[in-house]
């Protein structure tokens, strides 16, 4: 008898709603919908329009700019910068932020110079005591995020204070010369070190950042590891419940760009040739590296943006700041253009977000 009930049921309802397959409805997407979509799947698409724009602006108005040696000067003097923005992508993308990456820069230099010079170590020894001592330094402060769950903002503005004070205490803001690295520890200077290419005179640190550009961006796209990095950054709930360990990435990420603040280092004793605690980069390099990664159309809200576009990002501030001064320009041009692309990239970043919403 129950059979039959249901025998009945089922010849009354099939063919009916019940048994039409779901169906995703077609939105046609107009003009602003096309662009959106676009930027949305390529985030790196405005900063590679504007740096476009900018070399062919800057060639018309100085015709020396397009010439290789200039564009090699570029590269050399957004080299620090462009490491450091490597660091400074890692972090934001999973929703953090990174104000210490100029003073473990900084410090790690130093640490790398003391040791070879104040205690005798070979300066290859040196070398790996300062890139270890800088992963330690991102660790801690990945370990505080994480663990003790302090806002990175907090977490790095009070470490960046510390790095930067210990910088000065432990040197004695004693600078180690060009002259006494070239004679003793020329290993120190290994990326400063020149090579011709095509007429142009081209550093290895150069090579370096390339490399390390490349690198990141296949494993941030490619490997389980950086998709887990993305995912932290759109939604860490959803990313734990998932199976990602939070707290281990972030720790991990926060020692890997500790590691790349490490190498920016080692970079700027040979881009500098000496070793100096006052180097600018301990205090403007965090500005550096956070105004080439939203240029970059990296989101500071997390989860969205690539090491290309940051990469973009600090081309964009090197040939803004070597057009400008070969234009004859005042540099507080410089820095009034680097404004307006800040607020105009965040713009578009909420623009996204919104419509996507």
């Amino acid at each position: 008898m129950a059979n039959t009930s249901a025998d009945n049921y089922e010849s009354q309802t099939r063919g009916g709603a019940a048994d039409t397959l779901a169906e995703f409805e077609e939105h046609k997407r107009g003009f602003l919908g096309t662009i959106h979509h676009l930027l949305h799947q390529n985030p790196a698409i405005v900063p590679l329009l504007v740096l476009i724009t900018a070399v062919i602006v800057f060639g018309i108005l100085n015709p020396n700019f397009l010439r290789v040696s200039t564009l090699s000067l570029i590269f050399q003097q957004i080299g620090i910068v462009g490491i450091l923005g490597i660091a400074q992508t890692l972090v934001i993308l999973t929703a953090g932020i990174d104000l210490s990456v100029g003073a473990m820069a900084v410090l790690t230099s130093v640490l790398m110079g003391q040791f070879t010079f104040r205690y005798g170590l070979p300066p290859q020894l040196a070398i790996v005591a300062g890139l270890a001592a800088g992963t330690a330094m991102g660790a801690l402060n990945g370990w505080l995020v994480a663990k003790m769950r302090i806002p990175p903002f907090i977490v790095t503005l009070g470490t960046w204070q510390i790095f930067l004070a210990t910088n000065y205490i432990y040197s004695a803001n004693e600078t180690i010369r060009s002259q006494d690295i070239e004679a003793n520890a020329a290993s120190l200077q290994f990326w400063g070190s020149t090579f011709k290419m095509g007429g142009a005179t081209v550093t290895i640190g150069v090579v370096l950042l390339v490399l390390l550009v490349l690198i990141m961006a296949y494993v941030l796209r490619h490997t389980a590891w950086g998709r887990h990095v993305y995912a932290v950054g759109d939604d860490p709930e959803a990313a734990q419940l998932s199976g990602v360990n939070r707290d281990k990435m972030l720790i991990q990420v926060y020692a890997l760009a500790g590691l790349f603040c490490g190498l920016a280092g080692w970079l700027m004793i040979g881009r500098f040739g000496s070793v100096s605690p006052s180097a600018s980069t301990g205090v403007l390099g965090n500005i550096q590296s956070i105004t080439a990664v939203v240029i970059g159309g990296i989101s500071l809200f997390g989860g969205r943006g690539s090491i290309i576009g940051m990469f973009l990002g600090a081309l964009i501030v090197g040939v803004f700041e070597m057009g400008l001064r070969m234009a004859g320009a005042d540099a507080q041009w410089t820095y009034l253009l680097i404004g307006v692309l800040i607020i105009a990239a965040v713009a578009v970043d909420q623009w996204i977000r919104k419509v996507s919403a």
